[in-house]
């Protein structure tokens, strides 16, 4: 283990890659009075700044979008081809979210860069406490994540960033307030709040959504609801952020797990708290509780029914030094536990601990290059060495070359070890896996900034992949290791700027795997989407000569998504968002599947067809 060394990985790294690059907003312009009146503060340290890491990143601005657009934050990733979302409902409920072919078990979800994902089960990676309207922006990093972050990024992370409201230098508070209320198809209501108030030395934000439908068909109603609290004290010490989040979603879960009315109710509460010290340092601790209530049958948890409850905790301290101009070296160490308690997997603990560092160097003449590495002990399954490199070439002003090798592993969750039932067999001697993801690419944009288009090239060898398989159809299904399995792909993207006021991207994924092991079924490693393309068109303001001085106050946003799941014919998804964006009162229209298409994300969990809504968003602000 220790005799693994850092130049190994430079010699495997190949070329590499770019990112599909999601619209910047454009910047607001502000009066010079208004730009010295306020100041934002981020206080999350990352383990290193992403935008530095020479990886493929996508970052994604909910405040950039249309009002009403989206609704959760499960829908903004939508707009990324490479994270393949398998949802069993609308809403964010009960969704999944897997990277670049990985499986869904693969993926680590994060919220100002502490872990989210559940230790039971994979399943729920994005039950996420925090409402949409509390997110500043997301960070979806494509390929192996480890070195950055730990356990389960072998596909990628995304990391859901809060941000403090813009506050005042003068003694006189800002206040915003921003509500949303809406209804449509299926008896769905939608109702969101954000308040915040901001002075000189304190910040509060309060947000609270929620989301109910009556549900397409017979036990597929639900209700998704979520709030937090977010505070910031300026102390000559530094900024102190606590965050205190909740969220409850009970849902018809009919057919979800085999043929039976089912019912389940997932409920999630997070608590964190990060203080810096000085302006490169920040300790960090972040608390979640989540638990997990099925049933079998609607209306008779006598008959069968689970009851979860799992707890983890998370603390680090971070720091970041600049060395010279051009280098920045970001180190840490994080400490890590979880627990469950189950009337079904029984009761279990383990705790890791972790130290990393990575040496960012930019504008060495044309070449930028960042190199990591992570140590981490786990007491069930000894330690894992997870190295990164990434290295960028600016071979003219239009153009540039990317590179990345890095590692990824994953431990098995309390299910895959534990579980068993009729239909389904954990496996208490699961080893970890463990991955290598290789990238290469470039980016490129002409003069004028019209038109930028990216290319990337990856492949993720894994070993030891758990996956549940059998081989016969009246098999259980088996939690078990696959020796090894290979991914290969392509990402690309292009957006342009046809106005100062349109904008038009296409974005396509395609990923290809060995072929499973002969006489086996997979349940999960092969159901990834081999290829997903993107269209969408935004417009900022109508045409005067079809809408006159109205046209300038309203976006209009459509969203072509064709995909292709290896088990499945390819389908389309199109959706429309029309809204008014300027004034106090926003009113918006939301048309979702329009084509009315009837698809699957998960095996035989039909999904809705063409849903509508219609609402109304009021923002007010006082400085």
């Amino acid at each position: 283990m220790k005799n693994r060394s850092l130049c190994l990985v430079l010699l495997l790294a190949f070329p590499t890659l770019s990112t599909l690059a999601q619209p910047p907003a454009q910047p607001q312009k502000a009066s010079p009075s208004s730009q010295a009146d306020t100041i934002t503060v981020t206080t999350t340290v990352e383990p290193l700044p992403l935008a530095e890491s020479n990886r493929s990143v996508l970052t994604i601005s909910p405040a950039a979008q249309p009002s009403g657009a989206f609704d959760t934050p499960v829908d903004l990733l939508r707009t990324d081809p490479s994270v393949n979302i398998q949802a069993r409902a609308g809403q964010g409920v009960q969704a999944d979210l897997a990277i670049r072919g990985a499986t869904f078990e693969q993926s680590l979800v994060l919220v100002n860069g502490l872990r989210v994902n559940d230790p039971e089960t994979g399943h729920l990676n994005l039950d996420i406490p925090v409402p949409l309207d509390a997110i500043h922006s997301i960070d979806v990093l494509h390929g192996s994540g480890s070195t950055f972050y730990g356990s389960d990024a072998i596909g990628g992370a995304v990391n859901l960033i809060t941000s403090e409201p813009a506050r005042s230098t003068n003694a006189a508070p800002a206040f915003a307030l921003t509500a949303r209320s809406g209804g449509g198809s299926y008896g769905s209501l939608e109702n969101h709040l954000a308040a915040s108030i901001a002075t000189k030395f304190f910040s509060e934000q309060i947000t609270a959504s929620r989301d109910t439908s009556d549900g397409f068909a017979f036990d597929r109603n639900y209700s998704s609801n979520a709030a937090s609290s977010e505070s910031w004290l300026h102390t000559p010490a530094g900024t102190t952020d606590i965050l205190l989040a909740a969220s409850d979603r009970p849902y018809g879960a009919n057919n979800f797990y085999g043929n039976y009315p089912e019912w389940e109710r997932t409920k999630s509460w997070l608590a964190s708290i990060q203080q810096q010290l000085g302006s490169r340092t920040a300790a960090t601790f972040g608390y979640l509780k989540h638990t997990d209530e099925f049933v079998l049958i609607l209306g008779k948890p006598q008959i069968y029914e689970n009851n979860h409850i799992t707890t983890s905790y998370e603390a680090a301290l971070r720091r970041a030094d600049p060395i010279g101009k051009n280098a920045t070296l970001s180190y840490g160490l994080e400490e890590a536990g979880d627990s469950i308690h189950s009337n079904s997997l029984g009761i279990h603990a383990r705790n890791q601990g972790a130290g990393y560092a990575n040496l960012s160097l930019r504008s060495l003449r044309r070449l930028s290059l960042s190199i990591g590495a992570r140590e981490e002990v786990i007491s069930s399954h000894g330690s894992v060495f997870s190295p990164n490199v990434a290295a960028a070439l600016t071979v003219t002003s239009t153009l540039r070359l990317r590179a990345a090798a890095s590692h990824g592993f994953r431990i098995p969750t309390y299910v895959d070890l534990n579980y068993s039932d009729p239909a389904t067999r954990g496996n208490p001697l699961l080893k970890p896996e463990t991955s290598w993801s290789y990238e290469g690419g470039l980016d490129w944009s002409p003069s004028g900034g019209h038109i930028t288009l990216s290319t990337a090239g990856f492949r993720l060898n894994q070993t030891n992949v758990i996956d549940y398989v059998k081989r016969l159809l009246t098999d259980k299904w088996q939690a078990t290791n696959i020796s090894t399995l290979d991914l290969s792909g392509a990402e690309a993207s292009a957006r342009i700027r046809l106005t100062d006021h349109q904008q038009f991207t296409l974005a396509y994924t395609a990923v290809h795997s060995a072929n499973l092991p002969p006489n086996y079924i997979s349940e999960y490693a092969f159901n990834y989407a081999a290829q997903n393309a993107i269209f969408a068109w935004t417009a900022s303001q109508l045409p005067a000569s079809l809408f006159g001085s109205f046209g300038k106050q309203i976006t209009l946003r459509t969203q072509l998504n064709i995909v292709q799941k290896t088990t499945q014919t390819a389908y389309p998804l199109w959706d429309v968002n029309l809204a008014r964006s300027t004034g106090a009162i926003r009113p918006y229209v939301r048309l979702a599947n329009l084509s009315n298409t009837g698809y699957t994300e998960i095996l035989n969990v039909p999904m809705q067809g063409r849903t509508f809504v219609g609402g109304v968003e009021i923002a007010w602000a006082k400085r």
